[in-house]
């Protein structure tokens, strides 16, 4: 198998964001992502998926490490002040680099 290592970025927001923020990562250079529904508790209290409003999804994007700081940055000065919302990222590896 040829793994090569890419980086994974994953962020867990507000579900009405989700046409948005999708933009913003394609725009930043990513060919692709994937999004689920996401439940859980924080900071901002509970998040049950019970109405729209109160969903939040978890996207993936596997791109290269300069692509995912364009995209943690652009999630930072964008969208933390006003919204719940979590970034994370961390190196991976890939067996189909081809595909990212």
């Amino acid at each position: 198998m040829n793994e090569n290592t890419g980086t994974l970025i994953t962020i867990i927001t507000e579900a009405p964001l989700e046409h948005t923020i999708t933009r913003d990562i394609e725009r930043l250079g990513a060919h692709g992502f994937t999004i689920t529904d996401a439940r859980g508790k924080g900071k901002r209290g509970l998040r049950d998926a019970g109405w729209d409003a109160s969903s939040n999804i978890r996207i993936e994007v596997l791109c290269s490490s300069d692509i995912a700081e364009k995209i943690a940055r652009r999630m930072k000065q964008r969208y933390y002040m006003n919204y719940a919302m979590v970034v994370y990222r961390q190196e991976v590896s890939v067996s189909r680099p081809e595909e990212f």
